[in-house]
């Protein structure tokens, strides 16, 4: 009898009637049922997180000046579309969290606006918001309440970090507008400074000559000062002097006029003389020609007497030059007189004003020694002022010229810089999420772990109905392997039927995508025949205790194959059954297969299930073997199930 006779015979019994077909449709609909009712209810939680009632209690008072944070970011929440927000007082929201009402709270305290705008005024506090749990509402709404906060609280931290960017930003344009105008300033500053240290330098040469004049005006007004006091000494006595002058100067000037009509007389006199004479020489001549003379003894006889007159004609020349010089000296005497009087009068005036003068001289030469002594003074002055502006000069040059340089360091943005430059600082960092694969949604990552727990627990129903091993091929004493081979096909074949409904169902019905979907089921379906493998072996070697071993496999394989979080997060004691157990590579394996990952690791999940079908079928068939020997417990066994 072959194994697949064996199989087929199996088949016929199991599905002889209409209750045992009925059975054995309800059997290979179990898979079905656990899996893809299971993937149908979780397939995309998040998508439904607005059913969830949540309570929103906002008790923000803003600030002045400042835009209401608090009400900004309840609107935020409300209109993200998470949860189902109900805006409640404080006390409804507690007693709503307690009583199950609402899955949580998210308070927003009165100072939040006020705690994120006091870095302005250097006062810093944190805004805080609050959120209110209850496990026993629900475990995983908490979390997720958590990271929704969290999500909140960064898109808080983005807008206030990107706002203090933003001033900080305008204030580095102040800055650098100021700065701008200080080199500005800097610049001509030592423009002016550099004429202030030129003219200086010219106030230095200039005071050392003005303070050469001063020492030698002071030496001038020293020797004014001597020669107008010696003038005074000299002249005190002027006036008594000008005046006998005066009186001297008027006797002489008299006694030149009386002089001088004398002389005057006297001149008439030559002058009325020497006309006497000259009509004299007329009658001689007229009456010598009368007497008979000739013209040559007239004219003999007057040029006798012309010789004879001419020491007549010369005194009276000098008379009358004599009578000219007395009126010229009577007329200067006159002069002199009244010159002297003059002089006379005005000698007292001179005389005071001398005195005047000397002592204004001494007060002079003092205010020129002052002088000279407070520019020798100042000539020190405006070599420290010189030294002065040639230090300010270069001082403000590296003052240009620094402000210059630090102008180029300062950032200085236009307004489109600015923004995305506060932008990336209030929020420098943003996740690029790059997926070799994606599952696509919550239900399709849990695809692969509840695919294999679905075609474990078919596998394990089906020996409910299927007997591992013919008895009365046993009792025919058939080889052990066909018998085991034959004991094992009804469920392998079962299990195909499952893993076909499972599969179209859980990809058309419930959406979850297959990237390989041939590989997919193919690999499925090796799961399935390898699962009934190890469930037949164990329960055609164990018997009853088989099943119970299938179930404590179940379980084992249900915390350690890593089907919902990475096995990696397991207990250190739990890792060899994640390695050992056929279950973590079954999820491995449609992980890579359903999401499209790399093909490299599932050769090696397909040899640890061919190795675990062997296994299964090598213990099948040691069973089948054993029980061909009969004996008095296998007759009565202590427990039947």
């Amino acid at each position: 009898m072959t194994a697949l006779r064996l199989a087929r015979n199996e088949l016929r019994r199991i599905t002889a009637g209409k209750l045992p077909k009925l059975a054995v449709i309800a059997l290979v609909l179990v898979p079905l049922l656990y899996g893809s009712l299971y993937l149908f209810a979780n397939h995309d939680p998040y998508s439904r997180l607005e059913n969830i009632p949540a309570a929103l209690v906002m008790q923000d008072q803003g600030a002045p000046n400042t835009e209401n944070a608090g009400e900004k970011v309840a609107r935020k929440i409300e209109e993200s579309g998470a949860f189902q927000w109900h805006r409640v007082s404080a006390e409804d929201a507690d007693k709503g969290v307690r009583n199950g009402d609402y899955s949580f709270s998210m308070t927003i305290p009165a100072d939040f606006t006020q705690a994120l705008s006091s870095s302005g005024d250097f006062k810093p506090r944190q805004g805080l918001i609050t959120v209110s749990t209850n496990d026993a509402n629900n475990y995983l709404v908490g979390t997720i309440a958590d990271k929704l906060v969290g999500e909140v609280r960064k898109s808080i931290a983005s807008e206030v970090g990107t706002t203090a960017a933003d001033k900080f930003l305008v204030g580095f344009n102040t800055i650098f507008s100021k700065t701008q105008e200080a080199a500005n300033g800097a610049t001509k500053l030592a423009d002016g400074a550099g004429q202030a240290k030129d003219g200086a330098a010219q106030l230095n040469d200039g005071q050392h000559k003005l303070a050469d004049g001063a020492s030698q005006l002071a030496s001038g007004t020293h020797e004014l000062s001597t020669g107008l006091n010696t003038l005074r000494d000299k002249t005190k006595d002027l006036p008594s002097q000008t005046r006998k002058l005066a009186d001297g100067a008027a006797q002489v000037a008299a006694g030149d006029a009386q002089v001088a009509a004398a002389g005057q007389k006297v001149a008439d006199v030559a002058g009325q003389f020497v006309g006497g004479l000259d009509q004299l020489n007329g009658d001689i001549a007229a009456k010598l020609r009368a007497a008979g003379f000739t013209e040559d003894q007239v004219q003999h006889v007057m040029t006798v007497l012309g010789q004879a007159r001419g020491p007549i004609d010369d005194a009276n020349g000098k008379v009358q030059a004599a009578s000219q010089q007395l009126n010229k000296l009577a007329d200067g005497a006159k002069q002199v007189s009244d010159g002297a009087s003059q002089l006379a009068a005005a000698s007292p005036a001179l005389a005071d004003g001398i005195s005047k003068a000397a002592t204004g001289a001494g007060k002079l030469d003092s205010g020129a020694s002052q002088l000279a002594s407070g520019e020798r003074t100042a000539v020190d002055g405006t070599g420290k002022l010189a030294d002065g502006t040639r230090q300010l000069s270069d001082g403000s040059a590296q003052l240009r010229d620094g402000l210059n340089q630090g102008l180029g360091q300062i950032p200085h943005t236009d307004d489109q810089t600015r923004d995305a430059t506060a932008k990336t600082i209030g929020n420098p960092v943003a996740v690029n999420t790059v997926g070799d694969v994606r599952a696509g949604s919550y239900g399709a990552g849990l695809a692969p772990f509840f695919l294999g727990l679905a075609t474990w627990i078919g596998a394990f129903v089906l020996f409910l109905l299927i007997k591992p091993l013919s008895t009365r091929a046993l009792a025919a004493g058939r080889l052990p392997l066909s018998v085991a081979i034959g004991g094992w096909l009804p469920a392998a074949g079962l299990g195909l039927a499952q893993v076909v409904l499972l599969f179209s169902v859980v990809t058309t019905v419930v959406g979850i995508d297959a990237h390989r979907p041939v590989a997919a089921f193919a690999f499925l379906v090796f799961a399935s025949m390898t699962f009934t493998a190890i469930l037949h072996g164990l329960n055609a070697f164990f018997g009853a205790v088989g099943k119970f071993l299938g179930l404590v496999l179940l379980i084992l394989q249900l915390i350690s194959a890593g089907g919902t979080f990475p096995w990696q997060t397991l207990p250190d004691v739990l890792y060899p059954l994640h390695a050992a157990l056929p279950m973590g590579y079954v999820v491995d394996g449609m992980r890579h297969l359903l999401y499209g990952g790399s093909m490299a690791s599932v050769g090696t999940d397909v040899l640890v299930l061919a190795a675990y079908l062997a296994g299964g079928l090598a213990v099948s068939t040691l069973a089948a073997r054993r029980q061909q020997v009969w004996t008095v417990s296998k007759l009565r066994p202590e427990l039947v199930l």
